[in-house]
Formats: structure tokens, sequence, C-alpha cells
């Protein structure tokens, strides 16, 4: 098979890490991982736990690739949503994209163990999700001040646990909460 990145190198045959069964650029080192042999190794190996090296600089194709296999546009999924980097996925075919120090950032992050829980619905979902929180926590941060944010934040907690919530919320909104008067 061709590369699906480089374009130039070959797929090789190969293990990732020595674990399970890959496939290899000859040129720029990528991987292309099945799911399957990925899982069927997993399933085998329930404890096995990665080890973490050291942090390194993970390249990521930014452009849509193509499945190896079928030809077909890959997926970009999202690790995380503390981190963007994006890896490619083919769904038709079950199989993983992993650019050059993508398995090395997989395990730096400690998702080398779940791999094929980063591929579910769900977990893209849970990200997509964490990144609107994000996103605006930082609005709030910014219109209101971290100081104001913090104390805003911890009334709100505080205001969740009474039993008379609701009634507090009319309090707390009402123009003038001492007149029947609106």
């Amino acid at each position: 098979m061709k590369c699906t990145s480089c374009k130039s190198g070959q797929l090789l045959p190969s293990f990732m890490d020595g674990q399970f069964r890959c496939h290899t650029c000859s040129n720029c080192q990528g991987n292309w991982i099945l799911v399957e042999d990925y899982v069927s190794w997993k399933e085998r190996n329930p404890q096995f736990t990665f080890e973490v090296e050291s942090h390194c600089e993970a390249e990521e194709t930014k452009t849509a690739l193509l499945c190896p296999v079928t030809g077909l546009i890959m997926r970009k999924l999202r690790l995380s949503s503390k981190n963007s980097h994006r890896i490619d996925y083919s769904a038709s075919v079950g199989g993983i994209w992993l650019d050059k120090g993508e398995w090395q950032l997989l395990k730096d992050e400690g998702l080398a163990g779940s791999l094929n829980s980063v591929l579910t619905a769900h977990w893209q979902r849970n990200i997509r999700i964490g990144s609107t929180k994000e996103n605006f926590a930082e609005i709030y941060k910014d219109k209101f001040g971290q100081e104001t944010y913090d104390k805003v934040k911890e009334l709100r907690q505080w205001l969740s646990q009474q039993p008379n919530k609701a009634d507090l919320r009319a309090y707390l909104l009402a123009e003038d909460p001492y007149s029947a008067e609106k």
C-alpha cells in the first residue's frame, strides 16, 4: 500500500511498540492501524500499560487524508477537549492513520490504552461538550473579570444546593423584592 500522507512511501508490515500489528510508512514513519488488530491485542493483554517516555512534538496532517484501502476521505477525530490535535479515522475499514509522533502523543496523553474509545461517537460528543464549556468559561471570564466570575460561580453552586432555589432566584431577579408591584 502507498502512504496516505506523504504519498511516496510504502506502508510496510510492522508492530506498534512491538505489541500489535500495524503498517509503517517507509518514508514519513506514519502508522496505519486496524482497530480490530488493536482491540484483539488489547483483549489478550488487558493489564498492559504503555510507558510515557517523554513529551514529543507530533506531526498532524491538516488536510483531509484518503483511506489507503478504500480511497475514501477519512474523518478527523479529536483526542480530548484540552488538546486540539486530531487523528484520522476510516470508519469503512476501521483503520486509524497516525502521523509521525502521534502514537507517542497518545501515550503522553494517557490514551494509548483506550485508542478504540477515542473513535466512538460518545467520546467525540464529550469532547464537543467540554470544548463548549471551556469556550463559555473564557467568555464569562473576559466579560466579568476573573474575581467576579469566581464569585458568581461560587454563588451559583451554593444556590443550586438550596431546597428553595426557585424562590431565591425570584428574590435575586426582582427589581424590588419587597414590593407587590412589578
